[in-house]
């Protein structure tokens, strides 16, 4: 009888929002359509300087489930970190104020930690691409479900460093001192990491989150600047650090060949035309990281991990070369078979590469790659 009128536990959702006047109506409307009912939401207005701010105030005064902090900009950290103090709950999400929830998520990701009693759950998420919205395999390879998972059950979903397709027990995050680094981008994935290796898991693979690129955002355009890649390397470091502190060999060695490696790709694109600094800056972080075991390794596309490798001998001319060449394909790149041994490698035109400069283990295939 008791459980007959149990009331659903409360989830509290930080909402952080800077400059998203087109954006925050939907993402609002999509909070207000989920099939959970018990929640409050904190919308942080992080200094934005269009109509962010009233039109989050115009939401609160029609939904009572709904604040307002207003605050100056300090970053999507620090404004995650400001909602935190101000919402409560049973359970705790974050949600990008120019992303959109499908209308189950809340239930989905909620109803599943109340069955599991695990401490954090994740689902999938699809992306508008072209005006449709598209599962990217990865992440559909990444969410085959599984209930009170460690991370030596699926270490690859470390790859999974999304704040906003989670939901967490807030007495966990609280015990494990979870917050986000303020100061830097990509922000999301230390802390995710560290979810990940402190607690158990719960992986959906039902679509939670509708994540919305816009075309010519931060997002799109800042890869290319030197502070962006500095700040790329600094996350890539604090994660890694929580890593090797947790002490599992094989978790370490999925990360470092799958899980940081997995966004090196749009680097090694950007080397044409790049600063001399940026490029610097972009060996370093490769040195630093792959120093010991290098990209050949990593789970990169036989292209990059070349690229990879050439970067780490600092051969820029090259990289450069290989990268422009690549964007002239319309597919993968060529391939030949060693006639000797039947084992199969890529087949770079000598006036882009020199194969003979380059160890065979740099232009090797895998079984699944021919």
């Amino acid at each position: 009888m008791k459980r007959l009128f149990a009331r659903a536990p409360l989830l509290g959702v930080v909402v952080p929002a800077w400059g998203v006047e087109d954006y925050l109506d939907a993402c609002v409307r999509s909070l207000l359509a989920q099939t959970h009912r018990r929640w409050e939401a904190v919308i942080v207005d992080d200094g934005s300087t269009d109509r962010t701010g009233e039109i989050a105030d115009e939401w609160a005064r029609r939904d009572n489930r709904i604040r307002v902090v207003h605050s100056v900009n300090g970053g999507l950290g620090a404004a995650r970190n400001l909602g935190l103090q101000h919402v409560r709950g049973d359970y705790l999400a974050f949600l990008d104020s120019d992303d959109v929830l499908p209308p189950t998520a809340y239930g989905d990701l909620v109803g599943a930690l109340e069955s599991s009693g695990s401490d954090f759950a994740t689902g999938s998420i699809v992306r508008w691409e072209g005006g449709e919205l598209v599962e990217p395999p990865w992440m559909r390879r990444l969410h085959r479900p599984l209930r009170g998972a460690r991370a030596e059950d699926r270490p690859e979903i470390l790859g999974d460093v999304f704040a906003w397709n989670k939901v967490w027990r807030r007495s966990f995050w609280d015990a494990a001192g979870l917050a986000w680094p303020e100061g830097v981008r990509y922000e999301d994935q230390p802390t995710t990491t560290r979810s990940f290796l402190r607690g158990s898991f719960d992986v959906l693979d039902e679509v939670v989150y509708h994540w919305r690129i816009r075309e010519g955002s931060i997002t799109q355009t800042r890869a290319s600047s030197v502070q962006d890649l500095a700040d790329r390397w600094e996350t890539k470091r604090q994660s890694l650090a929580s890593v090797q502190a947790y002490g599992s060999a094989a978790v370490e060695e999925v990360f470092v060949d799958r899980v940081l490696a997995g966004d090196l790709w749009r680097y090694f694109l950007l080397v044409p035309g790049a600063p001399e600094e940026w490029w610097r800056l972009l060996r370093a972080g490769v040195l630093e990281i792959w120093g010991r075991r290098s990209l050949v390794h990593s789970g990169l596309p036989p292209v990059h991990r070349l690229a990879g490798w050439l970067v780490a001998e600092d051969r820029r001319a090259d990289v450069t070369a290989l990268m422009e060449w690549v964007a002239t394909l319309d597919g993968p790149a060529p391939r030949v078979q060693d006639v000797a041994t039947g084992t199969w490698r890529l087949s770079v035109p000598p006036s882009v590469l020199d194969e003979s400069t380059v160890p065979v283990e740099a232009l090797a295939l895998r079984d699944h790659e021919v």
